[in-house]
């Protein structure tokens, strides 16, 4: 069976029980002999052509997993073997929590979208650091996505962040600090200088892993390119741009709750993208989310000042093939351009 034999019988269940069924068939599968190997056949393409050192670190290729996908640190081997450059685990939070109320989860099938209300669920600090602690150090760059607990008052949200550094930095390579999920209430209150330069301070002194903030596409151009530069001057080596939208005048099908992500919200991402990186690029490492589902796209996105990019909803719709099927290309593309290799086409569109 290809994927799009895989994806009808998913897709005729519920979204949060689909998600659970490949997950339980991805941890099942690397525990059976030759498995892991076919994946790598089939779904890995490696040239040293893509390969970036950033952070420190050696990304094989630009394209990542997006924190949401595996909230628990349990499907971290087979995911490699799917041909990411680098994968996020969590978001978790220091305590347990089992989420907000079902239905949470909601395909836009027509749009190739998602909307999603999840809220935080995750097994916490404790057991998500057990099953990472066996694993790190990785093949790949792993980053823990960290946020805080929904009983956290906002005043205190500073404790839960500086929890969670202190009791993963010994089984992650970097951090992304999720202040900009929708489904939390009162997250996105954190998105100010004043927090930003205070956490910063707060958490690089307990860790040396590079801090990277992920923003939401709700913003303001201004508002989120002033707050990227504190958070640039502050300390934050990275910046992910950008996490799910409630703009729900997207499509006429959103509910009025969760965000959404995908193709519904690709224009918003990538203009939103292109305004930061015109004042972040060379300032900080910048990852492009958002949208993304093909060669083109990603390439256009690296062109733009991209080191990294990351993918999520493109991979529940087109399946395990689609990061081969964007290295491939994307290095083709840059080849084609005269480049010798992908680190040389980022932010031309900036440098020229």
């Amino acid at each position: 069976m290809d994927y799009g034999d895989i994806k009808k019988i998913l897709f005729k269940l519920n979204p949060e029980n689909a998600h659970k069924i490949a997950e339980l068939a991805m941890r099942v599968s690397v525990k059976i002999p030759f498995v892991s190997d076919y994946l790598v056949d089939n779904f890995c393409f490696i040239d040293t052509k893509l390969s970036q050192n950033i952070f420190g670190l050696n990304f094989l290729n630009p394209i990542g997993l997006a924190g949401g996908f595996d909230k628990n640190a349990t499907m971290i081997l087979p995911l490699s073997a799917m041909g990411f450059g680098f994968l996020e685990y969590g978001t978790l939070t220091p305590k347990p929590q089992i989420g907000n109320p079902k239905p949470r989860l909601f395909r836009l099938i027509e749009e190739k979208s998602i909307q999603n209300a999840m809220g935080f669920n995750n097994d916490g600090l404790d057991k998500i650091k057990a099953r990472a602690t066996k694993l790190y150090p990785f093949s790949i760059p792993l980053i823990a996505n960290i946020g805080k607990n929904k009983i956290t008052p906002n005043e205190m949200a500073i404790q839960d962040y500086e929890t969670l550094v202190k009791g993963l930095d010994s089984c992650c390579d970097a951090f992304v600090i999720n202040i900009s999920s929708p489904n939390t209430p009162n997250l996105r209150d954190l998105q100010s200088e004043s927090f930003i330069g205070e956490l910063s301070t707060t958490l690089n002194g307990l860790t040396k892993k590079p801090l990277i903030l992920k923003i939401a596409p709700d913003m303001s151009i201004d508002s989120a390119i002033s707050l990227c530069l504190t958070a640039a001057n502050s300390g934050f080596k990275g910046l992910i741009i950008n996490n799910t939208s409630v703009d729900y005048s997207l499509t006429p099908k959103a509910k009025d709750f969760g965000g959404l992500s995908g193709q519904l919200i690709k224009n918003k991402s990538k203009e939103l993208f292109k305004e930061v990186a015109k004042e972040l690029f060379g300032k900080a490492i910048l990852i492009s989310c958002g949208g993304i589902d093909s060669a083109d796209e990603a390439y256009e996105r690296i062109k733009m000042g991209a080191n990294l990019i990351q993918i999520y909803t493109s991979f529940i719709y087109e399946g395990p093939s689609i990061c081969k099927n964007i290295n491939n290309q994307i290095l083709n593309l840059a080849l084609s351009e005269g480049y010798e290799s992908i680190s040389q086409a980022v932010g031309v569109d900036i440098r020229r």
